[in-house]
């Protein structure tokens, strides 16, 4: 890793160390007890909670006692993803990193920028020692990208802080003041299998951007899952089929890549003849925008029972049926994505069906209503559907006082002014904002560009601006 020269040379010597820690969410044992030693190192008060949250406090500089107290906050875990060709055990290995022109990236996988550029800033600000700052109480929260459960662990009376800044925003020149809730649809089946009936088709669809499902929903990316089921859907166009196996996707709050459905039809000639044109209709769809998608279907072995037809065909239905992407636009906030959904995870394997959706909007309403089409469908097919692990969405409050503080700094640093937004993705500040109403809260980071995907990157410069705004952020906290 060629890191140790870039400039701030402290964040990246921070987020080095942490990213040779594995962190995959609900696997973050590892990285509770590194910043829980790097707190203890510093001598500093480190507390690690019954969720598995650790707060470490420190006390304000001289002369900035009586100012407002901070709560520096990000999450600990992070999305792991990687290209198919690639080998890597997110469990037991560290991230390997390489600089690429202005960019930090990972080889291969994601790179945990999201959010350990937050998690490595915060521990410069802890160790430092010529940074003004008011008392601080940093937030390392758990499990933030598959449920949230340490936000929503956190007690009521845990913190003392007066205002929160969440490090957890993707864009150096926007101050985030409210986010999107969102809820786990989860759906699932299991079939009677029988001995397939005809010959074997592969259908593998790979290549695709891939993305963060809130952030990226509406740039029109390719859903691995949703080609999968038009061609499915087109296959039944001259024949009906049995489907013996599908997989595709990972997690719920990344946009599939990567898809692969084995199916039995009886006739595999004129099966392929009928999705070559859409196949080639779909590439053309998508080609100024996915330009390495991929999509074979060729002729395979057997590798399982299948699924009745009937069955096959309700399902098939179902996958075509599903919303996916943006449900509705914000009225009220211009370019503001208010509710989506994404088809995340699609896997039959011997029978046992289980489709993984996450819903998000920042209308508690508009989310039920996207949840609920998922589910009528769904039902409709014989389907059994379990929500789960809803939060609530961030309410924002622009004219608040660190809002206002952020905004006169950003311009006199920079020469612009920022944008000040609500985001579409899931940020911890709703959950906390729940059981500390009266906390201001503010969000904002570096600028990361393919955050949930082997692409992730880290902008050098951009992460130079941040810390600049954050330091100053903190030298100028308004009195208690």
């Amino acid at each position: 890793m060629a890191l140790s020269n870039i400039e701030p040379q402290v964040i990246w010597k921070n987020f080095s160390k942490l990213n040779e820690v594995p962190r995959p969410s609900k696997k973050e044992e590892k990285v509770i007890a590194f910043i829980k030693t790097f707190g203890e190192n510093l001598g500093l008060p480190t507390t690690v909670d019954e969720v598995g949250n650790v707060i470490i406090t420190k006390p304000a500089t001289a002369g900035m006692e009586n100012r407002k107290s901070i709560v520096l906050q990000s999450h600990l875990d992070m999305v792991c993803q990687k290209n198919n060709d690639v080998t890597f055990d997110f469990e037991t290995q560290g991230i390997q990193m390489e600089v690429d022109g202005d960019w930090v990236k990972a080889k291969g996988t994601t790179l945990g920028a999201d959010n350990g550029l937050g998690v490595a800033t915060i521990m410069s600000i802890l160790e430092s020692t010529d940074i003004p700052h008011p008392e601080l109480e940093a937030l390392f929260t758990i499990d933030e990208e598959t449920g949230m459960t340490g936000a929503l662990g956190l007690k009521p009376s845990q913190l003392k802080g007066q205002i929160l800044l969440n490090l957890d925003t993707e864009e150096d020149d926007e101050i985030d003041i409210g986010c999107a809730g969102g809820v786990d649809v989860t759906v699932s089946n299991t079939y009677a299998t029988e001995n397939a009936k005809g010959e074997t088709v592969k259908i593998e669809v790979k290549g695709l951007r891939g993305g963060h499902s809130g952030m990226d929903i509406h740039k029109g990316f390719g859903n691995s899952n949703m080609i999968i089921g038009r061609l499915l859907y087109k296959g039944l166009e001259n024949q009906n089929l049995q489907v013996i196996s599908i997989d595709g996707g990972s997690l719920r709050n990344a946009i599939p890549r990567e898809a692969i459905a084995i199916v039995s039809v009886k006739n595999a000639n004129e099966f392929l003849a009928t999705l070559e044109t859409l196949k080639n209709e779909i590439l053309e769809e998508f080609v100024a925008i996915e330009a390495h998608l991929q999509i074979n279907i060729t002729v395979a072995e057997s590798t399982g029972k299948a699924i009745s037809e009937e069955d096959s065909k309700k399902l098939i239905y179902v996958l075509k049926s599903l919303h996916n992407g943006v449900y509705r636009m914000s009225p009220d906030v211009p370019d503001l994505v208010e509710s989506s959904n994404n088809v995340a995870k699609v896997e039959l394997k011997e029978g046992n069906l289980k489709i993984l959706n996450l819903s998000r909007s920042s209308v508690d309403s508009s989310k039920d209503s996207v949840a609920e089409q998922l589910k009528c469908v769904s039902e409709l097919a014989g389907m059994t559907v379990e929500m789960s692990g809803s939060y609530p969405g961030w309410k924002p409050k622009p004219g608040s006082e660190i809002v206002q503080i952020m905004e006169k700094i950003y311009t006199e640093k920079f020469g612009d002014k920022p944008h000040v937004v609500a985001c579409h993705a899931g940020l911890e500040c709703g959950i906390i904002g729940a059981n500390y109403p009266a906390m201001e809260m503010v969000s904002f980071g570096p600028t990361i560009r393919g955050a949930h995907s082997p692409e992730e990157k880290a902008n050098i410069t951009s992460t130079q601006k941040f810390w600049t705004f954050l330091k100053e952020i903190l030298a100028n906290i308004p009195q208690k």
